[in-house]
Formats: structure tokens, C-alpha cells, sequence
């Protein structure tokens, strides 16, 4: 059974304002949160962040400017997660 991802506008608009390689990325990382769920060990700096509950975070790129995506696990039963941030590592909310 896959999972619900929920992508944000905001995070949509995030998205498409990054460089085309980065783009596929993240379009190709989405795709396998909807297949395989949170968990994505193949991913670059792949994680759970400590102290904030179900979110994971992962790099998209390797280099400067670092690429990163954060989404958070609202319900493990019927399988619903919410990307809540892509952007540079910078900004990130972590």
C-alpha cells in the first residue's frame, strides 16, 4: 500500500525555483517516499532528526549550495507524511 504525501505550495514553489538537476531530485525522492515510505536509507545524509518527533531529513546534492528536504510523518496507520521544507541547508529548520 503507498503512502500520502502531501507537498505543500509553498514547498512546491520552493521546488521549482531550484536548479533542474536538483528539481529531479527531489521529484524522484517524493516519488519514493509515495512508494517505499519514510525511510530512505539510499538517500545522501538520510536521518531522523532527534527531538522532533517523526521527521527525517536527507541532502539532495553533494556541494555548495547543499540541497535538503525535511518531511515529517503525521500518521503511520493510514500512511500520511507532509514534506515541510526544501531548500538550502542554511535555511533549513533544523
Amino acid at each position: 500500500m503507498e503512502w500520502t504525501v502531501n507537498i505543500p505550495a509553498r514547498v512546491k514553489k520552493a521546488a521549482d525555483k531550484m536548479p533542474p538537476g536538483i528539481r529531479d531530485r527531489f521529484r524522484t525522492l517524493t516519488l519514493s517516499l509515495r512508494l517505499e515510505g519514510p525511510n530512505q536509507p539510499a538517500m545522501p545524509h538520510f536521518g531522523k532528526l532527534k527531538n522532533q518527533g517523526n521527521t527525517f531529513h536527507c541532502h539532495l546534492n553533494k556541494g555548495r549550495p547543499t540541497y535538503v528536504a525535511v518531511w515529517i510523518v503525521e500518521d503511520k496507520t493510514i500512511r500520511l507524511m507532509e514534506v515541510t521544507y526544501v531548500g538550502t541547508h542554511e535555511n533549513a529548520p533544523y
